[in-house]
């Protein structure tokens, strides 16, 4: 079973706690003593150590001044950045608008010549039409409540699908047969968004499996990731994006990836459940 990527960034929160701790200890003070050096609360510092908070660049500058470890502070900035980047809250992306996130993934897709997507939820953001885009991205906002950009949003959404016509790219992907059953704003716009969908199906970029409800199979339904290449994995989840690039985890992904793949259905079989889901909207 894979690891849970949020499991994971929270052992690196773990590890760079222990680094701190270590420098208290070597430092000979106590937890008070630092706290008063730092000019923060004794709780703080208790929540830094239980891993439960995420310290700043200037607390762990500070905390490393305290222990006169100044020499140590930009490695350990360097680690906690990189555990703040792998698991990125929704809210805290979005919290000018959807507008921003979208432009930052057309990189992803510039960057990597094959990407290997599963979702067991929605249409990936490339294979999306404006009006399945309209109603996804106004749902997150409205539940989210960040500010209202949807109309910038979709634009930078549909701006990454040049990528499935132009370059060396490589699309592989596996979907449930729920997503195409699962209505995502009007009527009008799923049976648009099947329509497209089998115009797609037939590009030399894109492959496309879909594993039928009911079938029997190994590997259970996980929330929807993205593989890039062979070296980094996106997984979202409700409330984060998480960014895996421990080796060990990219090749869990893969290894269950390859497992959705052997049972999805491609060809005339996946174009008669994108058909019937059609004619079903």
């Amino acid at each position: 079973m894979p690891s849970s990527p949020s499991s994971s960034a929270q052992a690196m929160r773990k590890a760079l706690a222990v680094r701190l701790l270590h420098l208290l200890k070597d430092a000979g003070i106590t937890r008070r003593e630092l706290s008063g050096r730092c000019g923060w609360d004794p709780a703080k510092t208790s929540r830094i150590l239980g891993a439960h908070v995420q310290p700043s660049d200037s607390d762990i500058r500070a905390w490393c001044a305290a222990c006169r470890a100044e020499d140590q502070a930009e490695d350990l900035v360097v680690t906690a950045r990189t555990v703040d980047s792998m698991y990125r809250e929704w809210r805290r992306i979005a919290r000018s608008g959807l507008r921003q996130g979208q432009e930052e993934v057309i990189g992803r897709y510039a960057n990597a010549r094959t990407c290997r997507v599963y979702v067991s939820n929605v249409f990936p953001g490339f294979f999306q039409t404006a009006a399945y885009a309209e109603g996804m991205l106004r749902s997150i906002t409205d539940f989210q409540g960040t500010p209202d950009d949807v109309t910038e949003a979709v634009a930078a959404r549909l701006a990454r699908s040049r990528y499935l016509y132009e370059g060396d790219h490589r699309f592989v992907v596996v979907m449930e047969e729920w997503v195409l059953r699962s209505r995502i704003g009007t009527v009008e716009a799923m049976a648009g968004q099947l329509a497209h969908l089998r115009r797609l199906m037939a590009l030399p970029s894109v492959s496309v499996g879909i594993i039928p409800l009911g079938v029997p199979r190994t590997m259970w339904p996980l929330e929807a990731f993205y593989l890039y290449d062979d070296n980094r994995v996106i997984v979202e989840t409700l409330t984060a994006e998480m960014d895996v690039r421990q080796p060990r985890e990219v090749a869990d992904y893969a290894r269950a990836f390859g497992a959705l793949s052997r049972v999805a259905v491609r060809g005339e079989e996946a174009l008669a459940l994108v058909e019937a889901a059609g004619r079903a909207w």
